[in-house]
């Protein structure tokens, strides 16, 4: 447990914390801008994967990724996207979170690519039927989708990748050392009657007939 007592030097202070880090460069601090430009919508455009950040009324945060093909999210205007919520497992955390805080920030991320692009605003959930019918795929028109007012766009450098090395094949995993997510989840749930085998097939007709 991370009780207070298990630490000894916890910083307190954003000064304190300045004087351990530094303070960003000019560069950094200008980066910042508050509106999606032509270099933002296409970065946008070209990113098939998007982690999204929410937190409830009381704090408690959320990470959620959502994926599709590249230019899923539709760009409204130079302040306003949509994410289309595509069929999950119902837990909706992300979007309940929203509707207690709608505080969001975007991660976009394009495969091959360092840099990332960070998005931060306010977010609602719509059901505008035009909108929708627009993010259709397969002829599956999403129930709902995430409309986020941007108020803060920027780069975010390449170093994390670069250092995790995670687009380079020689740095992953063979296949028989990568986690068994139905094993995992087996073990987690503890279903009546549910073996790790029975897992794997639920998973899989999911990831074939559940998509849209």
């Amino acid at each position: 447990m991370c009780d207070k007592k298990r630490f000894q030097k916890v910083i307190h202070s954003q000064i304190e914390l300045e004087s351990i880090v530094g303070k960003p460069s000019e560069l950094v601090k200008r980066k910042v801008i508050h509106s999606i430009d032509q270099h933002c919508k296409d970065f946008i455009n070209k990113s098939p994967f998007v982690i999204l950040s929410t937190a409830d009324d009381a704090g408690f945060c959320d990470g959620s990724p959502r994926g599709d093909m590249p230019g899923f999210v539709k760009i409204i205007n130079e302040n306003c996207l949509v994410i289309p919520d595509r069929p999950g497992n119902k837990r909706m955390d992300s979007m309940r979170n929203i509707i207690a805080n709608p505080k969001i920030g975007l991660l976009f991320i394009i495969p091959g690519l360092g840099e990332t692009l960070r998005i931060n605003g306010s977010a609602q959930l719509i059901q505008d039927e035009e909108i929708l019918q627009e993010m259709a795929v397969k002829g599956k028109i999403p129930k709902i989708a995430i409309a986020v007012e941007v108020e803060e766009c920027f780069i975010h450098c390449a170093k994390a990748f670069k250092r995790s090395g995670l687009w380079q094949p020689d740095t992953w995993l063979d296949s028989g050392d990568v986690p068994s997510a139905a094993k995992i989840l087996n073990e987690h749930a503890r279903l009546p009657d549910y073996t790790v085998e029975k897992m794997e097939a639920r998973l899989e007709k999911g990831y074939m007939e559940r998509l849209y």
